[in-house]
């Protein structure tokens, strides 16, 4: 702590915290379009974000930069560099981290972008994981006349360049940290988000999460489960709870304890009428409670790796020795993953969260901002209650009130409670006293610190026993969970097709479109007003404007059919922002002049209307943006534009008071902060974002200016932070041109062919804009032309992206820039158009650019396994360019299904062993499948070769995999082959009671878990029915074997389709894949399966196509989830 703030309330300061880093590798050269990415429940899709897929395998000490906060109870650590992080929160009277610390910072696969770390305080926006969690913020400290200190960090995120900013709060003298957090949507488009502040506490066997008295039921992801809490009736992600209860373990099915939960599990609260939660550990006797509003918090998660080998795997891959973590997330404007909310154009929304330490007190059953309450009062013996009470400022006189259901004081005792100093009481009460009859409050200067009604205590321990009347299982008012909606055909109205579609889009739904249902209302009703705005406002997105635009002139028919003064504005507005694109300024004015009627559309189509103005009247532009401010103050845009316009109307002193309340409201608004002269971000996406802001309202050097500025700080990007270089010059030209200096605008248009092009993505409808500007000046401008491609294709737009690229390599482009181009076409060639062979010629175009690019002969690989190119094949290819192969995870993985597949199952075993993987989340299993099919490949060998000791080795081998695979076995997948096989060694052994036992474990191992989900049978369930018949149990063996033929059957007969509800399902990247055609395969090869096992049992197999391969050959296939784009 620097020496002049020792005696402050609130010592702030600034000074890098050196930290052992594990550093992401550099991200990905080419577009990562990840359309169909399953990402915690919604898309997945990056772009236009850069991809990592690789961090340093060694740490190194890293000075982060950070701003230290410590008042007499805490002590605080933010990380700006990191997302503004909260990384340590020290309880400095107890001497406890209240959140998880993470000693090294160490990301793991798990972002939506790549890396991701583990410890203290991630706050996620606008979606789950926060896309830019390993992207900097800006950062200002902001001390109040109270002492009170707020660290403030903000961002533009990068997919909708809104701006998220939290402050870190600390007051003098008190426990409370403070998360006040300001959302602002500053486009012209109505937007969706999350808000979850994602806390990481450290845990072990006497680590417990506690939620409000009134919880009965918690659900999964997008509500597709709802289970019971805390005692869980049935299964949950597939754990038998119940069958986990025994005399050692009695409250083994029990989500509240870490310890309960085996596999990596979610829950979300679905109902409380209270605003508290949090985390105990009864062992060291601390912990923290959040508090929020409930009115717009609904949010209280808990998230687990389990703990079992899996998660363990997974605590090794984020921290070097600090040990297992939960989540405990609270969520804001949301209650559930994915849960999205609205912020509609110009909208700000503003709200606090709160976390305290609590110590000794226990979990607590009630909690405010001022206090934490526990009450315990035993059902035998004498009726003596225990109170503890954990306050968040020092109290020197606090009243405990006990009072009976008739408000008579049973009990009344004063105590002194500070932070550090919590009172935990024990207060004898009349005879026969039980806590559905006490009433107990804490009292202070006068008002109630906080209360608890016993009797919601006693209703959930009740529930916890099972004498709540459902036998435990709380099932009497559990929500409905989820289903997926039908096919648009079957659903039955149009309002109910408006309604769907709106709910995919709000959701981000990665695998289902709310276009189909929008085309079948216009369908039903060509002219229903709320669909076609629906439908014009997604193509208004993917910059089709011209068509968005005969939608809305309908929607806007059938809207002044009866009346020319709709309750609405919405249409009109989303008229003039379709006009306003196209350049019809004029019309545009009048379109959003008449929304503005509606109070709703009035400000955004108000500040508009100021923009289309310029600086062509600044007088009508003033009442404008007053109108706006009038409606919302916050509006940072109109606020910013209203000092301009106020200076040109040589108003300054005027405009300098609102530009002081302006940075007062929001002292990192870097527009603001330009209109001061301080000093700016050093982002430059953030500062491309307010050149623009001074171009949209005609103010054409002021936003050359500030190009200028961004194109000076490139050289301090962030890694992992879009290349916006060139798109600073397409802006420049633009504006250039827009001034009537045409000659040094083609003169920047062509300076552009020396700019690092490099991880250069468009993302914003202005880019696009500039970018047709471009081609139609310079059509021979091959960088804008693949720039256009790239945003086509990730707005849906597959065809018009492929005539982009074309256009693009008749077009000047080096070598570099001319392989991304190819590599698109392919990916295009095998998605759009579903021509592999084109895809290929792609392919060996790009390599041929670039014959040393690892990522291409991965890519190139995948292609050639769904073109069905031979295992051998494959693997001289890879042979030849084995340094490539050494790059990578994914090719190493492909490299090593490859080799056991030809029969060199040992120089796979070798290749694994000689790496450390790093998985992704949710991509689990893909080394780990391969180790195992080549240990088991190998004893099969020794086996037949009468080696049995080294058969046997292998398996163990298998079982007991080496930690640099970076993953361990999912407690819910089979072992059945695995234990088939240790059977067989220790029978040829001659260890004939063992043999039994495995063959026994393999017989019992019937379900497995695949494809994210816990299946009944897969192939590998085969080896159970065969260890029955090695156990001579044959009529069992029949028994399973007729459920397996059954479940193929109706496998056979399901259409196939995504999971609905799939929560992560990464797997589905690059190349998209047929469902059907997996699935028919898939059926085959059961079929396959099933009826060797027939034959083995002496019966006739079901006929079985004798053309299809045989599935008990070597698996061919490299796992082409293996990778990441």
């Amino acid at each position: 702590m620097p020496a002049d703030q020792a005696s402050a309330g609130v010592a702030a300061w600034s000074e890098p915290l050196v930290v052992d880093t594990y550093l992401p590798g550099e991200p990905d050269r080419y577009p990562a379009f990840l359309d169909s990415r399953v990402y915690q429940g919604s898309s997945g899709r990056v772009f236009p974000l850069p991809f990592h897929e690789r961090i340093e395998a060694e740490k190194r000490p890293h000075a982060w930069d950070a701003v230290h906060l410590e008042n007499e109870w805490l002590r605080l650590v933010v990380l700006p560099q990191l997302g503004g992080r909260i990384h340590v929160a020290y309880d400095k009277s107890a001497d406890y981290d209240i959140f998880y610390r993470n000693n090294v910072v160490k990301p793991a696969l798990v972002g939506l972008a790549g890396p991701w770390i583990s410890g203290g305080v991630e706050f996620n926006w606008p979606q789950h994981h926060r896309p830019a969690t390993f992207l900097p913020t800006d950062v200002s400290i902001e001390r109040e006349a109270d002492g009170a200190v707020t660290v403030w960090c903000s961002d533009h995120d990068p997919f909708a360049r809104m701006k998220g900013m939290h402050g870190i709060r600390l007051r003098p003298g008190s426990s409370l940290i403070e998360a006040r957090v300001r959302l602002f949507n500053r486009s012209d488009e109505t937007q969706t988000f999350l808000w979850w502040a994602n806390v990481a506490a450290a845990v072990n066997d006497d680590y417990q999460s506690f939620f409000p008295t009134d919880v009965r039921h918690v659900a999964d992801h997008a509500k597709r489960a709802v289970v019971d809490f805390p005692r869980v009736a049935g299964e949950y992600y597939g754990v038998d709870y119940p069958a986990r209860v025994d005399a050692d373990h009695p409250d083994g099915d029990r989500l509240d304890w870490y310890r309960n939960i085996p596999v990596p599990t979610s829950y979300m609260v679905t109902h409380t009428d209270d605003d508290f939660f949090g985390g105990y550990d009864h062992g060291r006797r601390a912990g923290f409670v959040h508090w929020a509003d409930r009115a717009i918090s609904p949010g209280k998660k808990q998230w687990t790796w389990g703990d079992a080998p899996f998660g363990w795997a997974w605590d090794d891959n984020l921290t070097d020795g600090d040990g297992p973590y939960v989540e405990l997330m609270a969520g804001v404007y949301t209650d559930n993953q994915p849960d999205f909310s609205f912020l509609t154009p110009g909208e700000t929304k503003t709200f606090s969260q709160f976390w305290y330490p609590i110590t000794e007190i226990g979990p607590a059953h009630q909690a405010t901002r001022d206090a934490a309450l526990r009450v315990d009062l035993p059902e035998e013996g004498p009726a003596v209650l225990r109170v503890g009470l954990a306050v968040t400022h020092a109290h020197p006189a606090v009243d405990v009130v006990v009072r009976g259901r008739d408000g008579r004081v049973l009990d009344q005792h004063r105590v002194a409670v500070a932070p550090g100093s919590p009172a935990v009481l024990d207060r004898p009460l009349p005879e026969g006293t039980v806590l559905d009859d006490v009433l107990v409050e804490a009292r202070a200067e006068g008002r109630v610190l906080v209360a608890v009604d016993g009797r919601s205590v006693a209703a959930q321990l009740d529930a916890e026993a099972g004498a709540d009347g459902t036998d435990g299982t709380g099932t009497v008012d559990a929500p409905a969970a989820a289903v997926a909606p039908p096919a648009p055909a079957d659903v039955a109205t149009v309002d109910e097709l408006f309604l769907v579609g709106q709910y995919l889009q709000q959701y981000r739904h990665a695998t289902r479109s709310p276009e189909p249902y929008w085309r079948e209302a216009l369908r039903r009703d060509p002219g229903d007003v709320r669909v076609n705005v629906a439908l014009a406002t997604l193509l208004h997105d993917s910059a089709r404007w011209g068509e968005a635009l005969d939608l809305l002139r309908t929607a806007v028919t059938r809207q002044l059919a009866w009346a020319p003064n709709p309750a609405d504005g919405e249409p009109l507005y989303r008229l003039g922002l379709a006009l306003t694109r196209l350049g019809r300024g004029a019309e545009a004015q009048e379109a959003l002049a008449k929304s503005a009627w509606n109070a709703a559309w009035a400000g955004p189509a108000s500040l508009a209307r100021a923009r289309l103005l310029g600086r062509s009247d600044p007088a009508a532009a003033e009442q404008l943006l007053r109108a706006v401010l009038r409606r919302d103050a916050d509006n940072l845009q109109a606020r910013d534009l209203l000092v301009l316009t106020l200076r040109d109307l040589d108003r300054r002193e005027e405009a300098d008071d609102l530009l002081h309340e302006t940075l007062a409201l929001d002292p990192l608004d870097q527009w603001a902060r330009h209109l001061a002269g301080r000093v700016l971000s050093d982002d430059s996406p953030t500062l491309l974002d307010v050149a623009l802001e001074y171009g949209s309202a005609g103010y054409l050097d002021e936003a050359l200016s500030v190009l200028d500025l961004a194109q000076a700080q490139l050289p301090r990007a962030a890694q992992g932070q879009v290349n916006v270089g060139p798109l600073l010059g397409y802006h420049r030209a633009s504006l250039l041109a827009r001034a009537g200096r045409t000659a040094e605008a083609r003169r920047a248009l062509v300076s552009l062919h020396a700019v690092d092009a490099t991880r250069c993505l468009p993302s914003r409808l202005d880019d696009v804009t500039v970018l047709l500007e471009a081609v139609r000046v310079v059509p021979a401008d091959g960088l804008a032309w693949s720039l256009l491609g790239s945003w086509y294709y990730a707005h849906g737009r597959g065809a018009d992206a492929a005539d982009a690229w074309r256009r693009a390599l008749q077009g000047d482009l080096d070598d570099a820039q001319a392989a991304v181009v190819e590599r698109n076409l392919g990916v295009a060639a095998y998605n759009v158009a579903h021509d592999p062979e084109a895809a290929a010629e792609h392919y060996a175009a790009a390599r041929q650019l670039r014959p040393d690019d690892s990522r291409l002969l991965f890519e190139s690989d995948q292609l050639a396994e769904r073109r069905g190119v031979p295992a051998a094949e494959r693997l001289d290819a890879l042979e030849r360019q084995s340094a490539l192969v050494l790059e990578r995870d994914d090719l190493s993985v492909v490299r090593a299904r490859l080799l056991t597949a030809v029969g060199r199952h040992d120089d796979a075993l070798a290749a694994v062993r000689a790496r450390r993987f790093q998985p992704w989340e949710g991509g689990e299993g893909q080394v780990l499948g391969a180790w195992e099919a080549a240990s088991l490949a190998a004893a099969r060998e020794a086996l037949a070769a009468g080696d049995a000791d080294t058969a046997h080795d292998h398996v163990v081998a298998a079982l007991e995999p080496p930690t640099t695979l970076g993953e361990a076995r999912h407690p819910l997948q089979t072992t059945a082959e695995l234990h088939l096989a240790l059977g067989d060694a220790l029978a040829a052994r001659g260890d004939d009671d063992a043999a039994r036992w495995a063959w026994r474990q393999a017989a019992d191992a019937t379900g497995d878990f695949a494809g994210m989900a816990a299946q009944a049978f897969t192939e590998r369930s085969a080896a159970s029915v065969t260890a029955l018949t090695r156990l001579g149990a044959d009529d069992e063996a029949r028994a399973l074997l007729r459920r397996f033929d059954a479940f193929v059957d109706e496998l056979a007969a399901t259409p196939a389709e995504v999971d609905y509800f799939a929560t992560s399902l990464p797997t589905m990247l690059l190349f998209q894949d047929d469902p059907q055609q997996g699935r028919d395969a898939e059926v085959t090869r059961l079929r396959h399966v099933v009826a060797e096992l027939w034959t083995g049992l002496g019966h006739e197999p079901s006929p079985v196509d004798p053309t299809t391969p045989d599935p008990t050959a070597p698996a061919v296939t490299s796992g082409d989830d293996a990778g990441r784009p």
